[in-house]
């Protein structure tokens, strides 16, 4: 396994400051003495944001089985009544606040940018098969919160971002659905726990998985066989684990946050039979992060 910088953006991983900027909580421990914290009181009335980065082992392009180090800038908030959430590789903005009680709804817009093989690309056989171009990838995104499941500051989140590609790259679209669980474990210690999936159309598909013999820029005969995808379908799905841990005890107040994430994916459809990944690299794709960030 290989290893080298990517620049930043090369890959997100977009839970990366998700605990810094989660509701106050209380552990329940602290609410049995304490009682719930009052909203004013936190550092998450009105606006808020916040900002870190951090640091991500992961693989080089969807498939591969070298990893490479990435730099994961990150903001997440709440300005003006429209709360700001990170996504990978990019940002969602909700326009809809949640009641003070009950089930929450989320509405916004989603935004990527997708770096697939586009630099950088850490296998030789792959790299001559030539790099492509970023996507830009907009679209709605839409979601429902239900807090207070098992404990009074759990939550469940489910949500689907649906979007197309405006840079002319792949063309296509994406729809990724997911769901998450996510809880204190202390005043200081929070947990979320995520599965989600990702489907993409012909377009996205063929643009990223296909191996064509007329794209080989090498010396000799293209090594690969050739590939055709089947169409649209599921690329991947994969859990992710997320600790977030506020540097003074506190989360309700602000202040300075670790965050450490670990995650599993399998690529799934054409995505694991291309021979990027069949011959080339692996069906299993890992990543690990760690972060910093601040909350004002």
């Amino acid at each position: 396994m290989k290893t080298r910088f990517l620049s930043p953006a090369a890959i997100a991983c977009g839970t990366i400051l998700t605990a810094l900027s989660a509701s106050p909580v209380l552990a329940q421990d602290d609410a049995e003495t304490q009682g719930p914290p009052d909203i004013e009181d936190t550092v998450f009335a009105g606006d808020y944001l916040s900002v870190g980065v951090g640091v991500a082992l992961n693989p080089s392009y969807t498939g591969s089985d070298d990893y490479v180090f990435s730099v994961l800038p990150v903001v997440q908030g709440s300005l003006g009544g429209v709360d700001i959430n990170p996504r990978a590789g990019g940002v969602e903005l909700d326009f809809v606040q949640d009641p003070e009680e009950g089930v929450g709804l989320d509405l916004g817009i989603a935004a990527r940018l997708r770096a697939n093989r586009a630099s950088q690309i850490e296998d030789e056989v792959v790299l001559q098969y030539g790099e492509l171009d970023r996507a830009i990838e907009v679209g709605p995104s839409v979601g429902l919160n239900f807090p207070a499941v098992l404990n009074p500051y759990d939550s469940i989140g489910v949500g689907v971002d649906a979007m197309w590609d405006i840079n002319g790259a792949h063309g296509g679209l994406t729809v990724s659905p997911s769901v998450s669980y996510s809880t204190p474990l202390s005043r200081a210690i929070f947990a979320s726990l995520s599965v989600s999936a990702e489907w993409a159309d012909e377009d996205f598909q063929d643009y990223y998985f296909r191996v064509d013999d007329t794209a080989f820029i090498g010396d000799g005969a293209a090594p690969l066989p050739e590939f055709e995808p089947r169409g649209g379908g599921f690329t991947s799905a994969g859990v992710n684990l997320l600790l977030g841990i506020d540097l003074d005890g506190d989360v309700t107040n602000g202040g300075l946050g670790v965050i450490v994430l670990g995650g599993y994916s399998r690529v799934l459809g054409d995505a694991a039979d291309t021979p990027f990944t069949d011959i080339r690299g692996s069906k299993d794709q890992f990543i690990s992060a760690v972060g910093i960030g601040y909350t004002f």
